[in-house]
């Protein structure tokens, strides 16, 4: 039910009365779904929505733990969901860092689970439930927490409009563009790909010279994310070869 009221969700007020439900029917209290940013200080556009107490919001900006939080650190060690118990074994743990996990159980934040939101050319997210402090948390909902979070995300960046979902006319690729980014992608070198594709060395150099322009960026690996970012070029194509 979950996964289908994500997607047809038209606002964020919609999204978390969703995550809402989802946490009473699992048997949670908090849900946080955010980008790790410094909220008022880094100036980007970004994520955050959550049901935590607001003055734990409030110590945790004022100490501007978004990007250093050890759960948010734990992500980058993660490409699945974990459970902060494991944390320690993730990444060393400083006594700041203990301090942190302290002040949220203190604030009534107990033990969670979180999915970790990796998109190409975004800022590192996650989407976290936990439990009121002192409370086991529900162990057999792992699994629907890991589909929970990765639809919840992909629903608040679609409404936030931190990506623009609408192709950026600017920067579509031509077929032959495309082909050339796709087996730059590959790790193909400008004289391979103009073997593969039947053209000239030059023709290929000129190819992925005006995809960059269109996209704005300098490196072909920048290239490569903008086109996945993009839907131009997919994981899956990439892999095929």
């Amino acid at each position: 039910m979950f996964v289908q009221n994500a997607k047809v969700a038209t606002t964020a007020d919609a999204l978390r009365t969703s995550l809402l439900q989802s946490c009473e029917a699992m048997g949670v209290r908090y849900f946080a779904l955010t980008h790790h940013i410094n909220f008022g200080r880094d100036g980007v556009p970004a994520i955050r929505l959550h049901n935590y107490p607001s003055r734990w919001e409030e110590w945790f900006d004022q100490n501007e733990l978004g990007r250093s939080d050890p759960i948010h650190r734990a992500c980058h060690k993660a490409s699945f969901g974990f459970p902060w118990a494991a944390v320690p074994d993730m990444i060393k743990l400083t006594p700041d860092d203990r301090y942190v996990l302290d002040r949220a159980y203190l604030v009534g934040i107990g033990e969670g689970f979180t999915i970790p939101a990796s998109v190409p050319g975004e800022i590192l997210g996650s989407c976290s439930f936990a439990v009121d402090a002192g409370k086991p948390f529900p162990e057999e909902f792992h699994g629907v927490c890991q589909l929970v979070g990765g639809f919840a995300f992909e629903a608040a960046r679609r409404l936030s409009g931190v990506r623009d979902m609408s192709i950026d006319h600017a920067a579509i690729l031509t077929d032959r563009q495309r082909d050339c980014v796709l087996w730059a992608a590959r790790g193909k070198t400008d004289w391979e790909i103009a073997v593969i594709l039947g053209v000239s060395h030059e023709t290929v150099i000129q190819h992925l010279k005006h995809a960059r322009e269109r996209y704005g960026v300098q490196k072909r690996a920048m290239l490569a994310v903008r086109a996945l970012f993009d839907g131009l070029i997919s994981f899956s194509d990439i892999l095929k070869h």
